[in-house]
């Protein structure tokens, strides 16, 4: 099985996908716009279908892998929705207390390729959490179209203390050095800026992937590193950059960013036609020194 490249798509199509999945446009805007794509007698469902994540690829480490443990587990968040559920991987070769990392899903709960993602910091040493925010309305639904539509349900107030109180449940972990990196994916982004601004004495570095800004007010109050990754046709998230980026200097932050080039928002993920794998290596190999350099 393998996976279509973002080549064999219009960009103009690319970016309506984005608007979709993203929440802009609705399931029938979305058909009725993309049905100038749909041409040789290619389907608007076969294109929808083309784009959106297959699963079946999303699988880097096993959940049997002799080098993790994986858990089911749940954590008290009492300003949020009461009790979470998440994944927690544990290295299994621990001879002292290690660095942990806070993995944020999208803006569809905890599905398999995030999972996978949790895996892959546990394999590479790193204590991890990848909490569920849909966990108050049953969880992860299965499918992305459904997880979206619970995911706009909740409060996105809630949602953040959700990952706060994930965040302090791993810096208080046996098993943790007390030191925590978080790392989010476009909504997941957003809220690592988020964690970085109103957790500063808990999250020492942090990795947000194509997010949101935050709000500007709050960046003086960061006290760790931050690693920015953003994907250069990804226009409507890059656009918030400059203002960040001089709020970041401005309160003397120590950050580095980077803009890939030639690459979509969500180039990370591997289980869709907009990863592009030359960036997601770069920028995985990237967040685990930095990670590395800033947790120990």
């Amino acid at each position: 099985m393998s996976r279509e490249p973002a080549r064999n798509f219009d960009q103009q199509l690319l970016n309506l996908y984005e608007d979709y999945a993203h929440g802009l446009v609705d399931r029938r805007e979305f058909m009725r716009r993309a049905s100038t794509f749909a041409v040789g007698g290619v389907t608007v469902e076969a294109l929808l279908s083309r784009l959106s994540p297959n699963y079946a690829l999303a699988q880097q480490v096993a959940a049997d892998d002799p080098r993790i443990r994986v858990e089911r587990i749940e954590y008290a968040s009492p300003k949020g929705g009461g009790t979470i559920a998440g994944l927690l991987v544990t290295p299994r070769s621990l001879s002292e207390k290690i660095p942990s990392v806070l993995v944020v899903h999208e803006n569809r709960g905890l599905n398999p390729h995030i999972e996978d993602v949790a895996r892959r910091f546990a394999a590479a040493g790193f204590l991890t959490l990848a909490p569920d925010a849909l966990s108050p309305l049953g969880g992860y639904p299965g499918n992305d179209d459904e997880g979206r539509a619970l995911q706009s349900k909740r409060s996105a107030e809630e949602m953040i203390q959700d990952f706060m109180a994930g965040a302090q449940f791993l810096a208080a972990h046996p098993q943790s050095n007390g030191k925590v990196g978080a790392v989010g994916f476009c909504f997941g982004g957003g809220v690592t800026n988020d964690l970085a601004c109103r957790l500063p004495e808990i999250v020492k570095a942090a990795a947000p992937f194509y997010g949101r800004q935050p709000d500007l007010a709050l960046v003086s109050q960061i006290k760790g590193a931050l690693l920015i990754h953003y994907a250069e046709l990804d226009t409507r998230i890059n656009a918030g950059w400059p203002a960040y980026e001089q709020a970041l200097q401005d309160a003397r932050v120590q950050y580095e960013a980077h803009i890939y080039p030639g690459v979509n928002h969500a180039f990370f993920n591997d289980t869709t036609p907009r990863y592009d794998s030359e960036a997601a290596k770069l920028a995985w190999q990237r967040t685990v020194q930095f990670f590395q350099t800033k947790l120990k």
